[in-house]
């Protein structure tokens, strides 16, 4: 979206937040339960218990995905996940004969385990729809719109025949990359493939609304006509707010900022301004959170009356290619850190916390133990008061083709330079106790100047094996902080390279 657009808009206030505000929206992914269930004869009444764990938090919407390229039901319009599968034939039958021996087995597995619950009338969709009505919490489906696992296998046994059989509609048919593979909304066979399937999930589920995922994978047109395609698919919208009528209530996740979803054709200011869309969620991709996701912004962008979700990825990962402690390539927020961005997003108006990979198991936590608190906490900044929190920096990982890409990690620090790193923390309460904790790899930090919006720390201690954290030293330095953002400035006494920057609120003293 161009800045001048972005002035003329903020010139004009939003209406009043919705009466909605607070809570968490919760997305189950599709073939989750079939992978953690599997191996066990389930019936109809542990299926739908799923659900009851959700009953009495904070989960208002509790958003069920319902396919991949493949379906999670016998689906008429697309294939389905056991489509090809044969119950009597070996782990490497062709299903599955693209894939190492030992992926073969889980996915033999968990694929059985999605055939025989439909061979037993078992649609957990509807089970758990029905759940989670019961015990008054929102009923959603979600539709992905363009899902892209494993495409670098062309053979795949995620993959739909659709997909398979059609690369000519593919959006960079001249290149490999992931995302080049999606398919192109700007065919009108792949328009009328997907709508055919949102038809039908709507025919056959009775629910309280709809989401349409365009964050599953994001990218959805030829690079340089994404603004034909933005036209595309609020023709889509449209045609989705006729079928659904005006009581079932629609939500999208698109990527975390304006300018970028404008870029990549997800126009949701516009959908949101004709009354297309109930629910906006702004989110990363996938590899971490983003904690610097301008909410703000957005919530004076969008009308009063649609709900501001705040989307939180599982992981938590400093920057592009950053190593965890231990060595790991990859690490999960704690509920701390969880804390942390929800704390800072709601002070800047987010109307809900939207989790997505948050699940009970395996796409999890690495501390599974404080799953239920955190279900009992983040959607509610009252909850949250008084208890630790962690605000780390973490990167955007989508941008528009074309787009410059910016990040704030890592830095490299040069002896008698300043650097400062912009913070967003919330409201932080009186008397709380404040730490800045600089993970750095190749320098000693102890005698660095650290002020936090400009008093002077103390240094602390240096905590190794921080978890969630970097795979360096964490230098604390103790402060103080009386504001919503906190700006770290930091003088360097030797070179360094600065991996991890966070602003620990120790809770009220």
């Amino acid at each position: 979206m161009d800045r001048r657009v972005f002035l003329a808009t903020l010139g004009t206030a939003a209406a009043a937040a919705p009466s909605s505000r607070g809570g968490i929206a919760l997305n189950e992914d599709s073939n989750h339960y079939f992978a953690s269930r599997a191996g066990r004869r389930l019936g109809a009444e542990e299926v739908s218990s799923f659900v009851d764990q959700y009953a009495g938090t904070q989960v208002r919407e509790l958003l069920l995905n319902v396919n991949a390229m493949r379906a999670g039901f016998p689906s008429k319009t697309r294939t389905s996940f056991w489509d090809g599968y044969d119950p009597k034939g070996p782990d490497n039958q062709e299903l599955f004969a693209s894939v190492p021996a030992a992926e073969a087995k889980f996915a033999r597995a968990w694929v059985h385990q999605a055939w025989q619950m439909h061979q037993d009338a078992i649609d957990p969709y509807r089970l758990w729809l029905a759940r989670a009505r019961k015990h008054r919490i929102g009923a959603w489906v979600s539709v992905r719109m363009n899902d892209l696992h494993n495409v670098d296998d062309e053979r795949h046994y995620l993959h739909s025949e659709f997909w398979k059989t059609h690369p000519e509609l593919r959006r960079v048919p001249y290149r490999g990359e992931q995302r080049d593979k999606a398919l192109d909304y700007l065919q009108p066979a792949v328009r009328e493939h997907n709508w055919k399937f949102v038809e039908e999930v709507a025919g056959r589920y009775d629910f309280d609304g709809m989401e349409l995922d365009w964050m599953r994978f994001g990218f959805h047109f030829t690079p340089g006509r994404e603004a034909e395609g933005a036209r595309v698919l609020t023709d889509f919208h449209r045609r989705l707010r006729k079928l659904l009528g005006p009581k079932k209530r629609i939500a999208v996740r698109v990527p975390s900022r304006p300018e970028t979803a404008q870029r990549l054709g997800l126009d949701a200011v516009t959908w949101a301004k004709e009354g297309l869309v109930d629910i906006v969620t702004v989110t990363n991709f996938w590899r971490t959170v983003d904690n610097d996701m301008p909410i703000g912004l957005w919530r004076r962008l969008l009308p009063g009356s649609v709900v501001l979700a705040a989307g939180l990825e599982l992981g938590l990962n400093a920057f592009q290619g950053s190593v965890a402690v231990g060595g790991r390539p990859f690490q999960t927020n704690s509920l701390e850190t969880v804390r942390g961005s929800a704390a800072a997003y709601m002070a800047q108006g987010a109307d809900r916390i939207y989790l997505f990979n948050y699940m009970d198991s395996q796409t999890a936590m690495d501390d599974l133990s404080t799953y239920p608190a955190l279900l009992r906490e983040i959607g509610d900044a009252g909850a949250m008061a008084g208890k630790p929190r962690r605000h780390v920096v973490t990167y955007q990982d989508t941008w528009a083709p074309g787009e410059k890409a910016s990040y704030k990690l890592p830095v490299e620090a040069e002896a008698g330079r300043w650097f400062g790193i912009r913070v967003p923390v919330g409201d932080v309460p009186a008397g709380a106790k404040v730490a800045v904790r600089l993970g750095v790899k190749g320098g000693d930090a102890a005698k660095w100047e650290v002020r936090c919006n400009g008093v002077l720390t103390g240094f602390d201690r240096v905590e190794d094996g921080l978890k969630p954290g970097p795979n360096c030293p964490v230098y604390r330095f103790a402060g103080t902080l009386g504001t919503t953002e906190a700006v770290v400035d930091v003088k360097a006494a030797s070179a360094g390279r600065v991996e991890w920057v966070e602003v620990f609120v120790e809770g009220r003293a």
